[in-house]
C-alpha cells in the first residue's frame, strides 16, 4: 500500500529578510522555524531545506542498509548513520556524503562496506536525489 506523508510551510516577506515555519504534518511531531540566514549561514536554532534533507536520507539509509543485511543473513545490531548536505548559495544542493559506522556480528568490513554501497545505491531516498552527487564512508565498529 503507498503512503503519502505531508508536510508545509508558510513564508512571510522576501528571501533575504523573510522567514518561515515548516511543520510537519503527518507525523504532527512539530513546526520549526526557517530562514535564508539559516539556510545560507549559521543555522542559530532554526532549520533549513538540506538539514530536512539530510534527516530524511540517513533515516532511509539506514533503513535500506538494515534490510539487505537482515537479508543475506546477518542483521545489525546497531547503525549510526550521519548525512552532510552542503549548500552552495547560487548552486544549491552540490553534494551529500553519508556516513555510517555498524555493529553487525558475523560480517567482515568488506561486506560491510559493499552492503552499505548498495543501500546508498538503491535507498529511495538516494534514488530521489539521482542529479546530485552522493559519497560514502562505512566501517564496522
Amino acid at each position: 500500500m503507498a503512503t503519502t506523508r505531508h508536510a508545509y510551510t508558510v513564508w512571510e516577506g522576501d528571501l533575504l529578510k523573510g522567514k518561515g515555519v515548516v511543520t510537519l504534518e503527518s507525523s504532527r511531531i512539530g513546526s520549526y522555524d526557517v530562514s535564508w540566514p539559516a539556510r545560507s549561514e549559521a543555522a542559530n536554532g532554526k532549520t533549513s531545506p538540506e538539514e530536512l534533507i539530510a534527516a530524511a536520507h540517513s533515516s532511509c539509509f539506514s533503513m535500506a542498509l538494515s534490510h539487505g543485511l537482515a537479508g543475506a543473513g546477518t542483521p545489525p545490531t546497531r547503525l549510526k548513520t550521519k548525512a552532510d548536505v552542503t549548500f552552495q548559495p547560487g548552486e544549491g544542493i552540490t553534494g551529500i556524503h553519508l556516513t555510517v559506522e555498524g555493529e553487525v556480528p558475523g560480517l567482515d568490513n568488506d561486506g560491510f562496506v559493499a552492503a552499505a554501497e548498495d543501500a546508498k545505491k538503491n535507498c529511495p531516498v538516494s534514488q530521489a536525489l539521482t542529479g546530485t552527487t552522493i559519497t560514502l564512508s562505512a566501517k564496522l565498529a
